[in-house]
């Protein structure tokens, strides 16, 4: 099946949602408890979320 380039431009923001949250993960030793809880409360509430996105890819939506 051949690659459109439309694919590799999205396949190259899901690259850089890895490197943000690689990002993420290398600074949470370094953040208090409250920050950790702010910001997993702020990830939680994107819209849409990685998740989201993900469920619906799966379900072909």
């Amino acid at each position: 099946m051949p690659v459109t380039g439309e694919l590799i431009r999205l396949q190259n923001y899901v690259d850089d949602i890895s490197t943000t949250l690689r990002r993420i993960t290398a600074t949470m030793p370094f953040m208090t408890e409250g920050e950790r809880k702010s910001l997993a409360e702020y990830m939680r509430k994107a819209d849409p979320n990685f998740v989201s996105v993900l469920e619906r890819l799966e379900k072909g939506q």
